[in-house]
Formats: structure tokens, C-alpha cells, sequence
């Protein structure tokens, strides 16, 4: 399982797609808090806020997460099926769940790759606060902490809708539209009055509302757990799909 994750690694690292990934994701979130004002970019520009805070980074990471995940995941075994290497795969003495955490662990690494040239915002932020240090290192680990948990849900996601298909292109779009479903969807559905009583419980489903209480820094046992359950839910669903294939 570790040399599979060690080649996953090695061939997002080696190719462009991770790379491009990464410099994506640094080059908005950099447009968006320090370049583009405030007026422009709709209150994310830290310097224009005049706040030592880096709320701003975790409003808009999970947008752009939920672009670039997809593209990062949509290789996972798309690619394998179309080439005809998954079968090769499978020979290997690994078992179906071994392979599904390789992959998914490889994303998870190159998405925490993504994050850490994110703390030199931190320092920044640190330095330029008055007096130096204004800024609430604790619920800025812990929001940390929540994107990184957003940032796994999702790719746990792209790599199930990875495995629908041998097509790219529809993996992307397929993880996409799950991630977005996941993330704001039942927030849409409990908003509408559909849900009725429920609407807290339906709200509580969506994976915003616990990133929400965690950008905040609070880290709460419940919201982790939920994260955990859901990259379990996508983990095991994306076994479930590479199982099929002995029943045919």
C-alpha cells in the first residue's frame, strides 16, 4: 500500500497536473487577500479590512477546493480503466480498500502540500498586526485544521466519482457537482422550507455547516467526526464500485 501511494505521489509530483494544482490555488487565494481590494473581490482583501485575521483564506479556499479537487482526483482510476493498467493493479497483493487509501491519501498529501505555503499568509498576517502577533493563533489552527478536514471530504468524493467512470473529463465534472451537492446542497434544501422541521437536521448534513463552525476555530468533536464519517461514507462507496467488477 505504501509503495502504490509513494507512486501516486510520484506521478502527481512529476507530472503538471500537480503543480498546476498547487499554483492555482496560491495564485487566487494570493489575488483575492492581498491584491484585488476589497471592493472587487467582496471583502477578502486582508490589507483593505484592516483586521489581523485570515478569515478571509478559509472563506474563500473551499470555492476554489471545490475546482481544483476535482481535477487533482478525476485521474485516480479514470485513467487506470481507460488505459487498461487497473487490471495490472488489481494483481498486485493489495486488497481493494489498500488501493482506495493509496489514492486517496495521495490526494490528501497533495492538497496539505497546497496549505503549507498558505502559513506564510500566517506570518504575514502576524507581523503586520498591531502591536505584532495580534491575531488569534489558536482559532487559526483551528480553522487549519477545518479546511484540511474540507479539503480530505472532497477528495474522498473525487475519487468515488473517479471510479464511476474511465472518462476524465467526466470524473472532474461528476466530483465536482458531488463536492458542490455535499457542500451547499442541503444547505439550499433546509433553506427552502422543503424540510420543514427538519431543516436543522438537513442543514447538519452539509458539509458547510460543520466547516463553518470549525473556520471559526472552535474544533469540536462533532464536527470532526462528521468529516471522518463522510470520508469513510466515499471510501468505502469507491471499494463497493471496484468490487463490482468480480460480479460480472
Amino acid at each position: 500500500m505504501f509503495v502504490l501511494y509513494l507512486k501516486e505521489i510520484k506521478s502527481f509530483l512529476t507530472s503538471l497536473v500537480g503543480y498546476i494544482a498547487i499554483g492555482v490555488f496560491l495564485t487566487v487565494t494570493g489575488l483575492f487577500l492581498w491584491i484585488i481590494s476589497s471592493e472587487s473581490s467582496g471583502g477578502y482583501n486582508i490589507l483593505d479590512n484592516g483586521f489581523a485575521t485570515l478569515e478571509p483564506l478559509f472563506g474563500i479556499a473551499p470555492v476554489v477546493y471545490l475546482f481544483l479537487i476535482p481535477a487533482i482526483t478525476m485521474r485516480s482510476f479514470a485513467e487506470e480503466k481507460k488505459t487498461g493498467t487497473i487490471e495490472l493493479l488489481f494483481t498486485r497483493p493489495l486488497t481493494e480498500l489498500q488501493i482506495v487509501w493509496a489514492k486517496y491519501l495521495a490526494g490528501v498529501t497533495l492538497v496539505l502540500i497546497s496549505l503549507l505555503p498558505t502559513l506564510f499568509y500566517y506570518y504575514s498576517v502576524y507581523k503586520i498586526g498591531y502591536p505584532v502577533g495580534n491575531i488569534d493563533t489558536g482559532g487559526t489552527w483551528g480553522s487549519y485544521i477545518g479546511l484540511l478536514l474540507l479539503g480530505a471530504g472532497f477528495v474522498s468524493i473525487g475519487v468515488f466519482a473517479s471510479s464511476l467512470t474511465d472518462n476524465q473529463v467526466i470524473a472532474f465534472i461528476l466530483a465536482m457537482v458531488l463536492c458542490f451537492l455535499c457542500f451547499s446542497g442541503f444547505d439550499y434544501i433546509g433553506q427552502s422550507g422543503v424540510a420543514g422541521k427538519l431543516e436543522p437536521f438537513v442543514v447538519s448534513l452539509g458539509i458547510n455547516d460543520h466547516y463553518h463552525s470549525l473556520s471559526r476555530g472552535v474544533v469540536d468533536t462533532r464536527d470532526v467526526l462528521y468529516f471522518f464519517s463522510l470520508i469513510f461514507f466515499f471510501v468505502l462507496l469507491t471499494r463497493f464500485m471496484l468490487e463490482k467488477r468480480k460480479w460480472k
